[in-house]
């Protein structure tokens, strides 16, 4: 990852850039167009903060009439086009390009339709994760991805990335959960994909979609997938005196059979840090913090509650605390969820990593990441989905000292790589974007990438979209759908760093 490379500007592009504003003003009329530097900074950057990038154009449509227009246009004239939701993405996905249109999504804020009868809701995709939940609550419904950054994070960046979160062991991603969408292609042409239904027929588009990153269309609507909320739901704070014990038990639970509502671990280093911010009730003198969380009939969360239990002491648990109230439970995942600003309270800088691996190769790769820090010299705070074996190392450092950064690169790269050689992948929910870019190799072979491209070329045959993110080599698309490889190594220049 160090020495981040983008796709070489189009001089050509950057020459024509006046007339192209003026005629993106034409199609988005009013404040939609912002081509001023100053005004442009706030997107440079996403939640990859280590890099930017100034946009060439930043254009904030708000109809999906707009979005047809911008991209029709881009497509014509041959111009790269970014799409950006909130800019939470931890992967780079929403980078800008110096000679690309950033296409803003911030304006599709409405929830459109709430369906309970059948449990649906239908949004735009500027629409917060957390503000689904909100709109359909007092029916007692909810939206059950639920990613740590879901007070900012937007639905449409959440299928981007197909993101997570910690009630995704029992209730899936957010594939799971999207029913239909609707997808402007570079083209300017309208889809719709899938629907309130339960299945569509013909290929499943929807799926393909959900996780492509920005590089197949732009999500302009949204039909997702509510649940009642459960009858009864309970947290377990279970501590250990070695990460490995925690593995083991996280590793032993899913074995039994037990599915729980959601399954978090965090090691010292991050209980430590979120219990001194959110004062979850923590206890603060073990290595390793299970929380395990259990929903469903009454009767079947406390049989349940009792198996977990005895699972943990199999396993050389040193405490058990079980939640009294839905203030107490609340108050467990508060903490978990605030472990991200937490840690950033402990350290200058910190990289959050995604990697996903199989769940008894849980002790193996903590082990090897405790090795990693001392040969690095560098601390890692460990939180993350133990239930489906999601890892969120956060690797800490200082960007104000010389080589720290790429340090900490290497660091992330390395723990990745672990992954994938015991049998996991290189990302759960953040996606590749460029920050896992030139890392595909490690997990894919050359007809793997290519069938992937592929995909890309049979909806986006110029590459004007989000290209430089995802592929780590240039292929362009010819006839038959047959891609032709030129020089191997896309020719990246380097992009700035903060």
């Amino acid at each position: 990852m160090t020495g981040l490379k983008m796709p070489e500007p189009d001089s050509g592009i950057l020459k024509r850039r006046d007339e192209i504003i003026r005629a993106l003003q034409q199609r988005v009329p009013g404040e939609g167009v912002i081509s001023d530097v100053d005004e442009m900074r706030p997107f440079e950057s996403d939640g990859l903060t280590a890099y930017h990038q100034v946009p060439m154009i930043v254009v904030l449509p708000s109809t999906v009439e707009e979005v047809s227009a911008v991209l029709k246009y881009c497509h014509d004239e041959g111009i790269k086009v970014v799409p950006r939701g909130a800019g939470t993405s931890l992967s780079g996905g929403a980078l800008p390009l110096e000679d690309g249109v950033l296409l803003g999504l911030g304006k599709f804020n409405r929830v459109v339709d709430i369906d309970f009868d059948n449990r649906c809701a239908v949004v735009q995709p500027g629409v917060t994760n957390l503000a689904i939940t909100h709109a359909v609550a007092h029916e007692g419904f909810y939206y059950a991805p639920d990613p740590s950054s879901q007070i900012a994070c937007t639905i449409g960046g959440n299928i981007a990335e197909n993101s997570g979160g910690v009630h995704s062991l029992k209730y899936g991603l957010t594939t799971n959960n999207v029913l239909g969408l609707e997808v402007v292609l570079i083209t300017g042409e309208v889809i719709k994909v899938g629907g309130k239904h339960l299945d569509s027929a013909g290929f499943d588009l929807l799926g393909l979609m959900t996780g492509s990153e920005g590089l197949l269309g732009v999500i302009t609507e949204v039909t997702v997938r509510i649940l009642k909320r459960p009858e009864t739901a309970r947290a377990v704070l279970v501590g250990f005196s070695s990460s490995e014990d925690a593995g083991a038990c996280v590793a032993d639970v899913i074995g039994v059979g037990i599915i729980a509502g959601g399954m978090e671990m965090m090691d010292r280093l991050a209980i430590h840090a979120a219990e001194e911010f959110a004062h979850a009730g923590y206890p603060l003198e073990v290595e390793a913090l299970l929380i395990v969380e259990l929903d469903g009939p009454e009767a079947e969360v406390d049989h349940l509650l009792e198996r977990v239990e005895k699972i943990a002491k199999a396993h050389n648990a040193v405490s058990v605390k079980v939640s009294t109230s839905e203030e107490e439970r609340l108050s467990f995942w508060a903490g978990r969820k605030a472990a991200f600003p937490a840690v950033g309270r402990i350290s200058p800088d910190y990289y959050c990593m995604d990697g996903t691996i199989p769940r008894h190769q849980l002790p193996r790769v903590l082990t090897g990441m405790r090795e990693m820090s001392e040969h690095y010299g560098l601390r890692v705070a460990n939180v993350f989905h133990a239930g489906d074996g999601n890892l969120h190392p956060l690797i800490l450092y200082d960007a104000n000292k010389s080589g720290e950064l790429e340090k900490a690169e290497d660091f992330g790269s390395d723990i990745l790589k672990l992954c994938v050689e015991v049998g996991g992948v290189l990302t759960g929910e953040h996606g590749v974007g460029v920050e896992k870019r030139d890392l595909m190799e490690t997990m894919f072979n050359d007809a793997d990438l290519d069938h992937q491209q592929r995909i890309k070329c049979a909806f986006d045959a110029k590459g004007l979209l989000n290209p430089g993110k995802v592929f780590p080599t240039l292929r362009r698309c010819v006839e038959l759908g047959r891609m032709h490889v030129h020089g191997g190594k896309v020719p990246f220049p380097d992009i700035p760093r903060f």
